[in-house]
């Protein structure tokens, strides 16, 4: 933009980090769940495998704990559909292809006969979802 100029210092480049969900660097099954996370330097993120019959309340609770989920989500989903409902009484579903974010404060669940499969990019729940 004309007038505008900033300063990029050295220390502000990353440079460039790969993680390879092929070989995540950690690895969680609770039941009915397969979460994957890959740390790149600061940044964590997760691929998570939710199969039919999954919900938080029953396969993910028992771990957590709480009433409802409490973690921030930040993701996409790559295939199947997960239904949401918040405490606030908002409910929606995602599908395939759809992005989302999901504040804490729900529960979720699979809808359907197939896998839910899904990448998150919030760092801090990467870290601690599903985590016992």
């Amino acid at each position: 933009m004309a007038g505008c100029t900033y300063e990029v210092k050295e220390a502000d480049m990353a440079g460039v980090e790969v993680g390879d969900f092929g070989s995540p660097d950690e690895t969680r099954t609770p039941d009915k769940t397969t979460v994957e996370i890959v740390r790149m330097g600061r940044v964590a993120a997760s691929r998570m495998r939710l199969e039919p019959g999954w919900r938080w309340s029953e396969c993910i609770k028992p771990i957590a704990g709480g009433e409802s989920c409490q973690a921030h989500h930040v993701g996409l989903l790559q295939s199947g559909t997960m239904r949401v409902l918040h405490d606030d009484g908002t409910e929606e579903e995602i599908h395939a292809g759809q992005s989302y974010v999901i504040e804490p404060g729900h529960d979720a669940w699979v809808v359907g006969d197939d896998p839910v499969i899904g990448f998150e990019f919030d760092s801090r729940t990467a870290e601690e979802y599903a985590k016992g």
